[in-house]
């Protein structure tokens, strides 16, 4: 069965995993890696939309996994990483797989950050290419092998 798979029909029990993870990593590169992959997932397709961004925003402030953050602080930087994707695609997505690769040589924090980008990816219930193709970027940032997440 596929991560993909395990995903969607574990969702409840791997949130709570996660959820328990992410509080132990509750510090300010993990907060900023978390939301830059999710700007990387919400622009996966080239561009940001406002609606994308909306609909990112909201799945961010309540999805219970990323609770352990001030909802506030996460939506900023969330808006950081979004904005720069904005303003110029290229070079935000550079400065986002930058901050996501400074957990590189944290192997349990990188790891619950290709997991947040995935369930945020998959939130909608759709994982597309575009969504699968940034998170295998974001692996490939961490020197995390992507097939780990199907995504090879």
């Amino acid at each position: 069965m596929s991560f993909w798979n395990r995903l969607k029909e574990n969702v409840t029990q791997m949130s709570s995993e996660l959820k328990t993870k992410v509080a132990q990593f509750r510090n300010d590169a993990f907060a900023e890696a978390s939301m830059a992959i999710c700007a990387l997932i919400a622009a996966a397709d080239g561009s940001i939309d406002p609606q994308e961004k909306e609909k990112t925003t909201k799945l961010i402030l309540n999805n219970d996994t990323l609770s352990v953050f001030e909802a506030e602080t996460l939506r900023q930087k969330f808006e950081k990483y979004a904005g720069k994707l904005e303003k110029d695609y290229d070079f935000g997505k550079i400065d986002a797989i930058q901050a996501i690769g400074k957990l590189k040589n944290k192997s349990d924090q990188a790891r619950a950050v290709i997991q947040v980008g995935i369930i945020i990816g998959g939130a909608d219930g759709d994982f597309d290419e575009d969504e699968k193709r940034a998170v295998k970027e974001a692996c490939h940032a961490l020197d995390i092998d992507p097939a780990e997440y199907d995504l090879a």
